[in-house]
């Protein structure tokens, strides 16, 4: 197709444009037809149809992290992920039952649990308090991804899990999380007398065998309330054992940005509260075994070896082992649950729950 071999063009010496000016002078006109016709039509468009690059205020992005967060000057937040919800399952599937509850009416702290099938009713199972990951801003028990971690493993350590939903940032700052957690450890150990508010726990979990679990940032979660209650006591249960998968122990390589937006507080050279290795009552653990998971890719993977040798040198007496598998990343488990690695580590987690 020809090209034309002329254009009018405006003759505008300004145009105001919804508060902006661009100027346009004669000289724009004279080269115009001295270039070619697609680089003409480019500086019109930019001279005269562009939108302004200034957006209301209240629709302004002031953080985005690319497919999971993005916060508005306004204080509206968009989880791009992790929302979705999966509806819990009063009758049996895939040999578990699931249901939600309220922990804390005033905060709205909840949680789903998590029951396998009881082949002998007056037996009780171990009970697992775990803590989902997900930056400490973003998943829920409620996504896909951790109602089908935790239905698979109650159903594979037949164990009653308490899957917390913690309130998360930005809306609730660190250390909100920490202390959910320990509500939702305390509000289960209420149940140990068999007259608590919730019958599943009530009829069904053995108190003198609980164990606390995590993944990422659910894996800091769950050492600083083992922790807690190690320091602090807790009437009611006993904690056998606590398991971290790739935790999320702050080794600054998080962004600064992301950083601000969870925990603004925090001490920026190391804060105990995020990298255990600083924090001088490490060894105070209200548990007798630990089992740390890493991965080999995974950018939190020295800080949990860092956690295993802080564990090892403190006053903790208890046992503590670490598995690293080779060649995968952060959570991998959880991406591509039916892989031979992923099997692997579940069969590893399966067996140290089944401890006595």
């Amino acid at each position: 197709m020809g090209q034309p071999s002329h254009i009018s063009l405006p003759s505008f010496r300004h145009l105001q444009i919804q508060g902006r000016f661009s100027i346009v002078t004669t000289r724009h006109l004279e080269e115009a037809t001295r270039k070619t016709i697609d680089q003409s039509i480019k500086e019109i468009t930019h001279h005269f149809l562009q939108r302004p690059t200034m957006e209301p205020s209240k629709d302004r992005v002031v953080f985005f992290e690319p497919q999971n967060l993005r916060i508005y000057a306004d204080g509206r937040i968009d989880r791009l992920s992790g929302e979705e919800i999966v509806p819990p399952s009063p009758h049996a599937e895939a040999g578990v039952r699931s249901k939600d509850v309220v922990v804390s009416p005033d905060t709205g702290l909840s949680a789903r649990i998590f029951l396998p099938q009881i082949p002998e009713p007056t037996r009780k199972l171990a009970l697992l308090v775990f803590f989902h990951g997900g930056a400490f801003c973003l998943q829920s028990p409620f996504s896909p991804r951790y109602h089908r971690h935790l239905k698979a493993i109650a159903a594979d350590s037949n164990v009653v899990a308490l899957s917390v939903h913690y309130r998360r940032a930005p809306e609730h700052l660190l250390p909100t999380a920490y202390d959910d957690a320990w509500e939702a450890l305390c509000w289960a150990a209420a149940h140990c007398d068999g007259d608590g508010p919730e019958a599943w726990l009530n009829d069904h979990a053995d108190f003198s065998r609980v164990f606390v679990a995590g993944v990422s940032a659910g894996g800091t979660i769950a050492h600083y309330t083992v922790r807690r209650a190690g320091v602090d006591g807790l009437r009611g249960l006993r904690i056998v054992g606590l398991t971290t998968v790739h935790p999320f122990f702050d080794n600054g390589a998080v962004p600064d940005k992301l950083m601000e937006i969870i925990f603004p507080t925090r001490i920026k050279s190391g804060d105990p509260k995020l990298n255990p290795s600083k924090d001088p009552e490490v060894g105070r653990l209200g548990c007798g075994k630990v089992l740390i998971f890493v991965a080999e890719k995974d950018m939190f993977r020295k800080r949990g070896w860092a956690y295993y040798e802080a564990l090892k040198e403190s006053e903790w007496n208890g046992e503590v082992e670490i598995v690293e598998t080779e060649g995968e990343g952060h959570v991998f488990h959880l991406a591509d649950p039916t892989s031979e690695k992923a099997l692997a580590l579940m069969k590893k987690l399966v067996s140290f729950l089944k401890q006595k």
